[in-house]
């Protein structure tokens, strides 16, 4: 079965003063129709900006982004304005992505206005007031500005607009991050529903290991622009192999509390710099397993189980 979203060798670089910051570094992994591939990683390890690039949002530096077995990255702009209604993207902070000045049935709206999805305003009208409904919006906050609402109906504004023109695929980056946590549980479970509604496929961006366990089929653990650790969701959480994707589970606060069990360590150690990374482990200067052979050479995701990769010394084969 074609994957509805594939990348290979995906790479994104930024240019400094200071040479090229590889915010994306050779990226490979297949998202089938229907299902979530979670990406989890720590702040500026390049997730939001995989996520911008899958879409051309932002250009990519070399690699491929297939969308249903073509590469979208080799299409004209006009070709890409007739795609993008089947790729969205909700952003992460729902009041800044949204326009102070406009109502939120002219948010809402504002996509099918553009596309010219429907002949007449009313029945743009009648897609927004179902598009209200789907998402939960009372038809009385319709005339309301994003300043006289809270943070969950702003991301609900967000996830409406999204949906407008009947994606097949949205980004999802950190859509419940700026949320109360009560408000966090409403907003995932929209997106959970949705998807067996409407068949949806997500690409879920966050740094919270327990939100992506919630809604992901397979996690994708990011480490400075590198995917270092995937696998089915189950499995990663039950059988962690990287060192780092170790780390980040063990930072996940517990109110359980068990008689002589251990305090948890943070993660030691300095970052990499992202500038012109030299070649090896980026995670060895904080990795307790590191040896001189982390060092000068590059490591692949190799299959170490069925459907678990990892970037390892310590799993090579």
């Amino acid at each position: 079965m074609l994957p509805l979203i594939e990348t290979i060798e995906l790479k994104k670089y930024f240019d400094t003063p200071k040479g090229q910051l590889h915010a994306v570094d050779g990226i490979n992994f297949q998202i089938m129709k229907g299902e979530t591939l979670g990406v989890v990683g720590e702040s500026g390890c390049g997730k939001s900006t995989l996520g911008r690039v899958i879409l051309r949002l932002l250009d990519a530096t070399d690699g491929q982004v297939l969308y249903q077995g073509e590469n979208i990255l080799d299409w004209s702009k006009d070709r890409m304005r007739q795609i993008r209604r089947d790729m969205q993207i909700i952003f992460q902070d729902p009041y800044s992505s949204l326009d102070p000045r406009m109502t939120v049935r002219r948010l809402i709206g504002h996509p099918l206005a553009v596309n010219k999805a429907y002949a007449d305003s009313k029945a743009r009208n009648e897609r927004v007031d179902q598009l209200m409904e789907t998402v939960g919006l009372a038809r009385r906050v319709a005339e309301s500005y994003p300043h006289e609402l809270d943070g969950g109906r702003r991301q609900r504004i967000g996830i409406a607009r999204a949906l407008a023109l009947e994606p097949k695929f949205v980004v999802c980056d950190e859509p419940v991050s700026a949320l109360d946590v009560s408000i966090q549980a409403q907003i995932l479970n929209l997106l959970m529903d949705l998807q067996d509604q409407l068949g949806l496929t997500y690409m879920f961006i966050t740094h919270n290991l327990s939100v992506v366990k919630h809604i992901s089929n397979q996690i994708a653990v990011m480490y400075l622009g590198q995917c270092i650790e995937k696998a089915d969701s189950e499995e990663l959480f039950r059988n962690p192999l990287h060192p780092y994707t170790r780390g980040l589970l063990e930072a996940i606060p517990s109110m359980k509390y068990q008689k002589g069990s251990r305090r948890k360590r943070p993660i030691q150690g300095e970052l990499v710099s992202p500038i012109n990374p030299p070649r090896g482990c980026r995670f060895a200067p904080r990795c307790p397993y590191a040896e001189a052979t982390c060092l000068g050479r590059d490591f692949k995701l190799q299959e170490i189980t069925e459907g678990h990769f990892v970037s390892c010394r310590l799993f090579e084969k």
